[in-house]
C-alpha cells in the first residue's frame, strides 16, 4: 500500500472512531443521570464514582473525538479510547458473566438500548483495533 492510500486509510479511520464517540457522548452529556443510572447497574463502582464517571466519560469521548477529527494529540486521543474501550469490554463481559440483562450505556440516547451482549464487546474490541491502529501511525508532529 503506498502512502497516500495509506495516509487516506488513515484519516477515514480517525473520522470514523470520531463519529462514533462523538455521537455516543452527545445522548451522554445530554442525560447524564439516565447514563448514571446506566453504569451503576453494572454494580462495579460505589455511587460516587458512578457519578463522576457519568459526568466525566462523555466529555472524555467528545474531546477524543473531536482531537481526532482536528488532527491534533492524536496518539493521546487514540490512547485514551484503547483505555476506554478497554474498560468497556471488561464492564460488559463482567455483566455477561454475572447474568445481568442491562443497558450497556454505549449510545445514552433516549428510546434506544442496546444490550450488554458479545455483539457488544465485539463493537468495542474492532473499535479498540482501530484505535490502536490509530496510535500505532500517528506522526509525532500530530501528538502535540
Amino acid at each position: 500500500m503506498n502512502n497516500k492510500t495509506k495516509n487516506t486509510l488513515l484519516i477515514l479511520l480517525r473520522w470514523f472512531l470520531a463519529a462514533v464517540f462523538i455521537f455516543a457522548a452527545l445522548g451522554k452529556i445530554a442525560d447524564p443521570a439516565t447514563f448514571a443510572e446506566q453504569i451503576d447497574r453494572y454494580r462495579l463502582l460505589p455511587w460516587p464514582a458512578v457519578a463522576a464517571a457519568a459526568v466525566v466519560l462523555p466529555w472524555l469521548e467528545l474531546l477524543c473525538g473531536l482531537l481526532l477529527i482536528r488532527g491534533r494529540c492524536i496518539q493521546g486521543a487514540s490512547l485514551w479510547l484503547i483505555v476506554l474501550n478497554g474498560v468497556f469490554i471488561v464492564a460488559i463481559a463482567s455483566a455477561i458473566v454475572r447474568g445481568l440483562d442491562i443497558d450497556c450505556g454505549c449510545f445514552s440516547l433516549q428510546g434506544q438500548t442496546s444490550r450488554v451482549s458479545l455483539q457488544r464487546i465485539a463493537e468495542d474490541v474492532f473499535f479498540l483495533v482501530i484505535a490502536l491502529l490509530i496510535f500505532r501511525q500517528a506522526r509525532p508532529a500530530e501528538t502535540e
